[in-house]
């Protein structure tokens, strides 16, 4: 199970990679929330998988943040068309 959970992180990675090209190179700012929200997804799978003992209130303000980041970036791309 642990190669499925870590294929999903390198997905979420690569999510956040293209956020960050379309924040940096398109100039889209909606492309930083998607990479601010998926290098948060990515962070919380990696101390879940890895059992860091980060405390239970951190990881659910990070996954708050996520949340609002991405409602903002869709929300963006949706006034933008």
């Amino acid at each position: 199970m642990n190669e499925l959970q870590t294929f999903s992180i390198m997905v979420e990675m690569a999510v956040a990679i293209v956020g960050l090209l379309i924040w940096l190179q398109r100039r889209k700012t909606y492309g930083g929330y998607i990479f601010l929200t998926f290098t948060i997804y990515g962070f919380y799978d990696i101390i879940r998988l890895w059992g860091l003992g980060v405390p239970e209130i951190i990881l659910r303000i990070l996954f708050a943040v996520a949340s609002v980041s991405i409602l903002v970036a869709v929300w963006r791309q949706y006034r933008a068309d």
